[in-house]
Formats: C-alpha cells, sequence, structure tokens
C-alpha cells in the first residue's frame, strides 16, 4: 500500500514537473516575442525626429525620408519664396504681409531688392493703379553637386490692370544653405545671393 503511495506521489511529481517545464517554456515564448516586438517598435522610433514648437504643436518627421525629401522641399523653398515676393494686390498691409513672409525665407540680398523696388515707388504704382500681380514658377532646376547649393527658377508674372495684362518673364538665381525648421520656414532652407536674371514683357493683351 505504502509502495503504491509512493508512485502516486511520484506521478504527481512528474506531472508537476511537467507542467512547470511547458509553463515555463510558454513564458519563455512570450518573452521573446515580447522582445522582438519592443526591439523593433524602437527601432521605428529611432527613426523618427520630435520637434517641439514653442511648446505649442509636436512635428514629426521621418529621419530618412527627410535625406530623400530634400530635393524637393528645396524646390518647395524657392517656389514658395518666388510666390510670396512676386505675387502683389493693391493693398499696402498685404503686400507688406506677403513680403514679410518672403523674407524670413532669404537672406538681405532679397531685402535689398525690396528696397529698391520701394525706394523707386513700385509698391505705391501697384496700389494706386489698382494692379494685381500674380508670379507662377514654371520650374525650379537644383544643383546639389556642391554645398550651397545652387537653384535657377523660372516663372512668369501676369499684371492685371483694368486695361490689360501684361505677361512678363522672371528668371532668377540663388543659392541655398540649410537652416533651423520653424512654421514661417517649414522647409528649413535659407536663400542666399537672390539675383534677378530677366524679368521682361513677353505680350501684352488688352480687356
Amino acid at each position: 500500500m505504502e509502495f503504491k503511495s509512493l508512485k502516486n506521489i511520484e506521478s504527481s511529481f512528474r506531472q508537476i514537473r511537467l507542467f512547470g517545464i511547458v509553463f515555463v517554456a510558454m513564458c519563455a515564448v512570450v518573452i521573446s516575442v515580447a522582445l522582438v516586438m519592443v526591439f523593433k517598435f524602437a527601432e521605428k522610433q529611432r527613426e523618427k525626429i520630435y520637434v517641439l514648437d514653442n511648446g505649442k504643436s509636436l512635428m514629426l518627421a521621418l529621419s530618412q525620408d527627410m535625406s530623400q525629401n530634400r530635393p524637393a522641399e528645396a524646390r518647395e523653398h524657392v517656389r514658395r519664396f518666388h510666390e510670396l515676393f512676386f505675387t502683389l494686390s493693391p493693398d499696402k498691409s498685404a503686400i507688406e504681409h506677403n513680403i514679410n513672409r518672403a523674407l524670413i525665407l532669404s537672406d538681405n540680398s532679397a531685402y535689398n531688392y525690396y528696397s529698391d523696388f520701394s525706394e523707386k515707388g513700385y509698391y505705391n504704382r501697384i496700389i494706386s493703379g489698382n494692379i494685381n500681380q500674380i508670379c507662377q514658377v514654371d520650374s525650379v532646376v537644383c544643383n546639389f553637386t556642391n554645398y550651397p547649393y545652387t537653384a535657377v527658377t523660372y516663372a512668369k508674372q501676369k499684371i492685371i490692370r483694368q486695361s490689360n495684362v501684361t505677361e512678363r518673364s522672371l528668371i532668377t538665381t540663388c543659392k541655398l544653405t540649410n537652416s533651423s525648421r520653424s512654421d514661417d520656414n517649414p522647409n528649413g532652407f535659407i536663400i542666399e545671393g537672390f539675383n534677378i536674371l530677366e524679368n521682361k514683357d513677353i505680350s501684352t493683351i488688352k480687356r
């Protein structure tokens, strides 16, 4: 009788040990899967950059895509500058607002053009003549071989008067340097050495 009891105890002990081994094995599998998932999550997080914007908003950018998107961002930066700087309406506050936004994207080379236009009364004539000026960028050709980068912009201006519409060609060159990103400068570039190569009438159509 005692021998049978011992066998039962030994059998129960084996079952408990088996269950223990299975339980430990299952825990090891779960922990391994969890570690793999945590590692993959950490890798993805390292690919991300979080930029706190004045404590108000959180901007997320993928670091892997940043270098690939740089050429597109450069062209967008130059395009946006031209649209702000050369698109004008017959309203002083609107002109100043657009010009100020454009000057944030550039150095003093653009400001020198603004000062020259102001001294010559260009903006006053826009306002007094009730003239609208629209800038349409056709293409931006960038060279990323050397730093600072260079860009050539081909655009057209439409100067809309009550009596006619004049179309002008606009060709400019500039250099691009990297800068800190912000709400006012989301692409993180600064235009330097801005220069107008050509700005002449193409056609005038009476209205």
